[in-house]
């Protein structure tokens, strides 16, 4: 009886995907190509794949067996063996440090992660959110932005092809800094003084800026106080910010204000059992907080912020300063004569 002979064309591959996996192996891979369907062996380098099943004469999926580096995937059918498509066995990652470490609940922040095997990462998450983008600059760095998250610590993941590596409450999310009051809500424009200023989510300040200036120091006596002093300002209203990790928080109204300046005093004199008043005319009176007469505090009214009514105080005869005090200073003195009644 005669035999008949049948040539059969060698297996071709065009494609495997995923082209890379772990170095532990169980990835499953999907094979592309031509004259598969009788294939009898399909090997990763020189080691048989862990099992593989026939989809089609076009398509085969795999398991990887273990494995380390690059090497090149055949399939092997009575045709002969097939080409070799290149795949890569990826070192599993190892996550060691994010920086920043810390930021707002908004996210939109860009963190770098430092570790090894960073090479072709598939996914960054904080907690079970993803990055709102990633880069892998390198194969020991990824820069991240920070996704929207809750207040608090969440767990850092990045996964590659050769695995997952996480960093339990890597990153902490910070609520935005809240601003309610700055006492006192004025003072000199050469600054220098200190105010309180009070709020929420302030324990981590690391700026207080009047305006866009930066306070001269700054302490952080609680996550609702902050004490800061003043910078030199001027004239007129700033808005005082706490900037954190969390960001910036609202503006509350600090006065920058001029000194108090008395042009005149009239009458200039009177007895020395006082029981009279006199007029200091000026500027910037109306935040009066104090009028000294030769050093003793006397009674005042305000009338407007050129005008105070002030009520003399007795005392011995002589040549007194009269001052005002506002949270503008000082005023240079103007002289008030306290005469003695004439003897008889």
């Amino acid at each position: 009886m005669p035999f008949t002979y049948t040539t059969v064309s060698a297996p071709v591959l065009t494609s495997v995907v995923p082209a890379s996996g772990p170095e532990a192996g169980g990835t499953t891979v999907t094979l592309t190509g031509t004259g598969l369907a009788t294939a009898t062996a399909v090997r990763f380098g020189a080691t048989p794949a862990a099992s593989f099943t026939i989809v089609s004469d076009t398509h085969i999926t795999a398991v990887a067996p273990a494995g380390t580096g690059t090497v090149p995937v055949t399939v092997t059918t009575p045709g002969g063996t097939s080409n070799g498509i290149s795949y890569t066995y990826a070192g599993a990652p190892v996550l060691s440090s994010v920086v920043p470490n810390q930021g707002p609940i908004s996210g939109g922040n860009t963190v770098t992660l430092t570790g090894v095997n960073f090479t072709g990462a598939t996914a960054v998450t904080f907690g079970t959110t993803p990055a709102t983008s990633f880069t892998v600059v390198s194969p020991t760095q990824i820069t991240a932005v920070v996704p929207v998250g809750p207040a608090g610590p969440v767990t850092l993941t990045v996964t590659t092809p050769g695995g997952t590596s996480s960093l339990q409450s890597a990153y902490f999310y910070v609520n935005t800094p809240i601003l309610t009051a700055v006492a006192p809500p004025s003072g000199p424009l050469s600054g220098g003084n200190t105010v309180t200023l009070t709020g929420a989510n302030l324990i981590e300040a690391t700026a207080v800026r009047f305006g866009t200036t930066a306070a001269t120091t700054f302490t952080v006596v609680s996550d609702t106080r902050i004490t800061a002093v003043v910078p030199a300002g001027a004239a007129g209203p700033a808005d005082v910010t706490v900037t954190t990790a969390g960001g910036t928080s609202n503006a509350v109204s600090y006065v920058y204000l001029p000194a108090p300046v008395v042009a005149t005093l009239i009458p200039n004199q009177g007895p020395t059992s006082g029981g009279i008043t006199f007029t200091l005319t000026g500027t910037h009176l109306a935040q009066a907080t104090a009028v000294l007469v030769g050093g003793t505090p006397a009674g005042f009214t305000v009338v407007s912020d050129s005008h105070i009514v002030v009520d003399a105080p007795p005392g011995a005869p002589g040549l007194l300063d009269v001052t005002v005090t506002t949270p503008g200073g000082i005023s240079s003195p103007v002289t008030y004569n306290r005469v003695a009644a004439p003897g008889i």
